[in-house]
């Protein structure tokens, strides 16, 4: 098994050494840049170009892991071959491939990915999707390798769980960044925080968030709301307080009904 991985960033690396370490041959990497292309090909003890028309025609599998908006064009350039070519987006769907390949799918591994962190692949949930049986089984045969937990969705499914996930995940990440800023211009070390995010998150294998959720919004507590505004000078995070309170009464409410 020989894979080609067009694309060099977050998932990208992580992915591929993931899948080097379970004995599978990652034979070539490609990335606009030469910064990137060769340092995943350092890690990975493997040639790499940045053009795309000298990626190896020769592989089993081509990972298409790349920026949405630059997917249809790396693909409308990928010279045409025997191999089959997958994706790792969660929101763009398996006809982007119509016309270039005859074989095709995809491989979304859901999860935030960092370089500078490694993470165990063994209970992430892979959602894959291809166009023949043949080529289903194959894929579920080889990320089983990876983990225990694999999907087999369409796209507009796996869409839909894309969309969730920005909110689980980075509107989450984007919330601790405004609250780290606010300690951060005070003085006060945010590692503060860390037990209440800690707890946060562990309360969800008990119990829904809806149930979990707590503050001064879920019962609307005037006070406190106003005089959080008071202490916000910007105007944007005021605007999203707002908001995310509203959001939060809006949704106790309703769940009383």
């Amino acid at each position: 098994m020989k894979i080609v991985f067009i694309g060099a960033g977050n998932l990208a690396t992580s992915l591929a050494k993931a899948m080097q370490s379970c004995g599978l041959n990652i034979c070539q990497v490609y990335s606009r840049t030469p910064e990137s292309a060769s340092s995943l090909a350092q890690t990975l003890r493997c040639p790499w170009t940045t053009s795309i028309e000298e990626v190896k025609n020769d592989a089993n599998w081509y990972i298409f892991s790349v920026k949405d908006d630059a997917l249809e064009e790396l693909i409308s350039r990928l010279k045409p071959n025997n191999g089959l070519w997958l994706h790792t987006a969660g929101s763009m769907s398996t006809t982007i491939f119509e016309g270039f390949t005859s074989r095709y799918g995809v491989i979304y591994p859901l999860q935030t990915f960092s370089k500078q962190r490694s993470v165990d692949f063994s209970n992430i949930p892979f959602i894959l999707e291809a166009n023949n049986p043949e080529d289903l089984r194959t894929m579920k045969e080889i990320t089983g390798r990876l983990t225990n937990d694999v999907h087999i969705l369409n796209s507009e499914a796996r869409k839909q769980i894309h969309l969730a996930a920005v909110f689980a995940c980075n509107f989450a990440n984007h919330m601790w960044t405004l609250a780290w800023q606010l300690l951060e211009d005070k003085q006060i070390p945010p590692g503060i925080l860390f037990p209440l995010i800690k707890e946060t998150a562990a309360k969800l294998k008990e119990m829904p968030p809806r149930k979990a959720q707590t503050g001064p919004a879920v019962r609307y507590d005037k006070k406190v709301i106003d005089k959080h505004l008071q202490m916000l000078d910007n105007e944007s995070l005021k605007t999203i307080y707002r908001l995310l309170s509203q959001s939060i009464h809006e949704t106790e409410k309703k769940s009383n009904e």
